[in-house]
């Protein structure tokens, strides 16, 4: 029998093997015609992929596969596909976040489980980036990441149409009776007309343009659009790429240090990136094993400028911002903060890649001098509504509104939200603030993006487009207005979000990062003893052990249990 531990890669320990299980491992994978020889030792690497026709942001993985396929096969390695579950944003309900952390199990477990030597992950929806890398980190293999692609901008009545951003602002205009439902219907073929994600700057491109901060794929990854034949040729490199990764041992723990996840945070701020990077990066942080804190993207990111003119901060889309230079002028722009010695997947810093990289519209990508705005990173609230921390979004905010105070408006769940907002009877004026509880990790359950509560009728029909709103929830990337998120502890855990009444006074000074409820303490106290935990979603299942394990947004919003990693071992055989 062959001693495993004498292999010098981790796939040989099932194909290198002269006995019985080699056998077995090496002639079922030749059912499909493959030659003896591609057992000899060469890398093995794992394509994961999330394609799925219930994703539509990533219903062209399976070419974009092929493309990693052949790139591998150019290198001399040896390429095995496989799925993974995928998180389709736009169908899953609740909420495709309830489900990121599962994804990451299934990603982790299929790693480790078989003989791989090597990764590349195919993502491209919100929470498949995450998830693919949440549950690679936890094995922490040689791994490089590509991105689905923003697909081509919209086009609708001769002017540009951002996915999401479009949905937002055009959905408050019929409400107002600004816009006839014909024309908000005839919207829906002209916003999406190609393969790939979102192609504002939503949650899908900042998370992509964060593995590109990162190090963890190669440069360009960002902004290529998904039908663009360099999307392809990014693709095919990366498959050439990660063989070479697994000759060198450049596994994810050499990239993902401290000083990439503050690089990210910088980038975050000077593409004026989702707030749900916030809650993804801290959970990835805690599966590598770097200690990244909530306060640190204040403490990093906070002050520095916004370059990009995007929407839903701005009023260009991802293609636009490709041909500008994409994502490495921004961070050549960033020299002066930037952390010049993080590597990248491709063995070069990250400065090395971008220190050349040109800016071909100045309208799209700004100078750090002249920045498009300033002082727009990712703000921390604290504050006795907030104590564990709260995040709000400045460049998508009314700077007018950044220092409010105003009259509560409550909301108790997103269903009494639904049920109110369009009351005409409802209580409430533009200088309210509007509250909405339980729609945190546990409440929702899964923290859904109900953050961006719509605005009433009353108060769009006087021509006002944004309000003061506060929640546990989270938003979508696409989304804008001042809108505070992830307040820690969330209402369904007992934080004083759930005490909040009709008529309390909210303070948001975001300039002073604090997020006050001007409510006694002894009022608290009175409130806390009466009230009581929401009825649990749910007795069995995945919802069951998420809401008993989740944590709280500060942390990540992963599961206790999932933080940190197990690494790359090789299990015992199955026979």
């Amino acid at each position: 029998m062959s001693d495993t531990k004498t292999f010098t890669r981790r796939s040989q320990a099932w194909f290198g093997r002269q006995d019985r299980d080699g056998f077995i491992y090496r002639s079922w994978v030749k059912n499909r015609g493959i030659p003896h020889d591609q057992f000899d030792g060469r890398p093995v690497i794992g394509i994961c992929n999330t394609y799925s026709e219930l994703t539509p942001c990533n219903s062209h993985f399976r070419a974009l596969a092929e493309q990693v396929k052949i790139g591998i096969w150019e290198a001399g390695g040896f390429p095995l596909e496989f799925p993974v579950m995928s998180l389709g944003e736009t169908l899953m309900r609740p909420t495709a976040m309830l489900f990121r952390n599962l994804a990451s199990m299934d990603v982790e477990e299929s790693i480790r489980a078989n003989p791989l030597d090597g990764v590349v992950l195919l993502m491209g929806c919100d929470k498949t980036t995450p998830a693919l890398l949440m549950g690679a980190s936890s094995v922490d293999l040689p791994t490089i990441g590509i991105s689905g692609g923003p697909m081509l901008s919209g086009k609708y009545r001769g002017g540009e149409l951002g996915s999401g951003t479009g949905v937002w602002q055009m959905s408050e205009e019929v409400r107002a009776g600004q816009m006839s439902q014909e024309e908000f219907f005839e919207a829906e073929s002209c916003m999406h007309r190609s393969h790939g994600h979102c192609m504002t700057m939503g949650t899908a491109s900042t998370m992509a343009s964060m593995v590109e901060a990162l190090g963890m794929s190669l440069p360009g990854n960002a902004a290529i659009p998904a039908v663009d034949a360099r999307r392809n040729v990014l693709a095919r490199n990366s498959g050439r790429r990660i063989v070479e990764m697994v000759k060198e041992d450049l596994i994810m723990s050499r990239i993902l240090t401290k000083a990439a996840f503050e690089n990210a945070i910088r980038v975050n701020a000077g593409i004026g990136g989702s707030t749900n990077a916030v809650i993804h990066l801290l959970a990835i942080a805690g599966r590598i094993g770097v200690d990244l804190k909530l306060e640190e993207w204040d403490k990093i990111g906070q002050k520095l400028p916004c370059l990009v003119n995007l929407q839903p901060s701005g009023k260009y889309l991802m293609e636009d911002f490709y041909y500008a230079g994409g994502l490495p002028s921004v961070i050549r722009e960033l020299e002066s903060v930037i952390d010049k010695s993080a590597l990248s997947a491709n063995g070069q810093t990250l400065w090395d890649n971008c220190k050349d990289a040109p800016n071909w519209n100045r309208d799209v990508i700004h100078a750090f001098d002249t920045p498009f705005k300033a002082a727009a990173g990712i703000a921390i609230l604290h504050g006795n509504l907030c104590p564990d921390g709260a995040v709000i979004k400045p460049s998508a905010a009314t700077p007018s509104l950044l220092k409010h105070t105003g009259r509560a408006v409550v909301f108790e769940n997103s269903d009494d939200l639904h049920k109110r907002i369009d009351d005409e009877n409802l209580d409430v004026d533009e200088n309210c603030v509007l509250v909405l509880k339980n729609c945190g990790p546990k409440g929702y359950p899964g923290m859904g993006e109900a953050g961006n509560m719509p605005l009433p009728p009353k108060v769009l029909r006087k021509g006002i487009t944004d309000m003061v709103r506060v929640s546990d929830a989270r938003m979508s990337g696409t989304a804008y207005g001042t809108v505070v998120l992830h307040v820690t502890p969330e209402a369904a855990a007992g934080g004083p979000l759930a005490l909040v009444q009709d008529g309390d006074l909210v303070e948001l000074d975001v300039d002073a990062r604090k997020l006050h409820l001007h409510v006694s303490d002894e009022e608290l106290a009175r409130r806390r003893a009466l009230w009581q935990a929401p009825k649990a979603p749910a007795d069995r299942g995945w919802v069951k052990l998420y809401v008993d394990h989740v944590q709280q947004a500060n942390l990540g919003a992963d599961l206790d249990f999932l933080v940190g990693k197990s690494g790359s071992g090789i299990p015992k055989d199955n026979h």
